[in-house]
């Protein structure tokens, strides 16, 4: 979750060093993968979001194609001097995110999905689309499996936040230029996604990391065949702390260029947020309090990226 900011050369950026650990990073096992098409994926469904929030999912249904054409649009569009780029101005940025004085080695694009002014062109715009599409489409798989894997009904309990008129949708399109410098430093910092999902693919450039339980951090190996999908902060309070919103980020490189592209899955504004009842074991309390999507997404906004935001909203 970005505000955009007025844009500055990420060449000139000094970015942030990376929190070094003394200690071998040990985890647990891989990160989940997930056939889609597997008769057993709802049920490794709901285990990856409890155990990590994190994972891995193949036999999507997403063609290659389509991905290779939204990658190769972005290319172009990133390859542009900077005053074109500029001339995007509700939807490009450089290096600042959010309003809270995080940065990082970065560019990006960031698209409500219902933005029909961009000028951007009209091959870009229809991949764009057709892209969107895609995405929704699997979100609405991803989470309606999920209900399945949690016995509750009805089955889109919780697609149906996306796919309402006014429900928050975003595309980011993030492009990490090669960094000069040889020591670690962040392309984008530490941080759980607010939303209830977000689906993510990138190129085949390392520097995706994720935060283990252990509290060291943990390589993603790039797989742009695959789509890899991070439970939101939201999610996590809808299950009442059952599945869990893990921290992520990504370091620059420093001979090759990333692209991401990140599909957040926001519910309408005004949409209440809390506990799922029929989650609830009797006698369960709730761990949070209720708020509304548009109360969250402005907390975030506000704070820094590495903040634990749910802890303004647990309850005494």
């Amino acid at each position: 979750m970005v505000v955009l900011a007025k844009p500055t050369s990420v060449e000139r950026f000094p970015v942030p060093k990376l929190r070094r650990s003394s200690a071998a990073v040990r985890f647990p096992g891989a990160v989940p993968v997930i056939d889609l098409s597997s008769t057993c994926a709802a049920d490794q469904l709901v285990r990856a979001c409890e155990e990590l929030g994190f994972f891995k999912l193949t036999n999507h249904g997403v063609s290659n194609e389509l991905t290779a054409r939204l990658e190769a649009e972005a290319v172009r569009f990133f390859s542009l001097n900077n005053s074109k780029k500029d001339a995007v101005s509700l939807g490009y940025g450089r290096r600042e995110i959010g309003p809270s004085g995080d940065v990082g080695w970065i560019e990006y694009l960031l698209l409500q999905v219902n933005m029909r002014s961009l000028p951007l062109s009209s091959s870009f715009r229809s991949v764009l689309e057709e892209y969107i599409s895609a995405m929704k489409k699997l979100a609405r798989e991803v989470l309606e499996l999920i209900a399945e894997g949690l016995r509750i009904q009805p089955r889109d309990i919780l697609s149906k936040l996306l796919m309402e008129e006014e429900s928050d949708l975003i595309l980011r399109l993030n492009h990490y230029p090669p960094c000069p410098i040889t020591q670690n430093l962040t392309g984008f910092g530490e941080h759980t996604d607010p939303q209830i999902i977000s689906i993510l693919r990138s190129n085949n450039t390392s520097g995706l990391q994720i935060l283990a339980r252990d509290g060291r951090w943990v390589p993603v190996p790039p797989d742009q065949s695959s789509f890899f999908i991070n439970v939101g902060d939201s999610l996590q309070v809808m299950t009442n702390g059952r599945f869990r919103s893990v921290k992520h980020r990504v370091l620059a490189n420093t001979t090759k260029s990333r692209f991401s592209m990140i599909f957040f899955g926001g519910p309408p504004l005004k949409q209440r947020i809390a506990p799922l009842p029929r989650l609830m074991e009797e006698g369960e309390q709730s761990i949070y309090r209720e708020f509304t999507w548009r109360e969250y997404k402005n907390t975030a906004y506000k704070t820094k990226l590495a903040d634990d935001r749910l802890v303004l909203f647990e309850k005494n």
